[in-house]
């Protein structure tokens, strides 16, 4: 089955619309990656100032070459747009947390 990968990024409020407007940016970055199957950005509401980054993998191997590949190369600001005074744009997220799942049960709406 496959593997569901979840980074827990602590922002603080006032970055909340500079992070959503660059996950936008990059909505297509990872779809053609063989093995991805699935991604959403979960914002807080109440009582947590961490965001959900859920992406689910074929397998762990797809996960490994997606990170080595095209997200290191995003998170090198390859191919993204420059900030104020043609610097590379700051993180915005004050603390980061991989944690890694393995499917060992789903269920999909009947008929889906």
């Amino acid at each position: 089955m496959s593997v569901v990968k979840i980074n827990v990024l602590t922002v603080p409020a006032e970055q909340r619309e500079t992070l959503e407007k660059r996950f936008a940016h990059r909505a297509h970055a990872v779809e053609n990656s063989d093995g991805f199957e699935w991604f959403e950005l979960l914002r807080p509401v109440e009582g947590t100032d961490q965001y959900l980054v859920y992406t689910r993998w074929r397998d762990e191997e797809s996960f490994q070459a997606w990170l080595e590949g095209p997200m290191r190369a995003a998170h090198r600001g390859e191919g993204e747009s420059e900030g104020e005074g043609g610097q590379r744009p700051q993180p915005v997220a004050t603390g980061s947390t991989l944690w890694s799942f393995d499917v060992v049960q789903q269920a999909a709406p009947k008929g889906a």
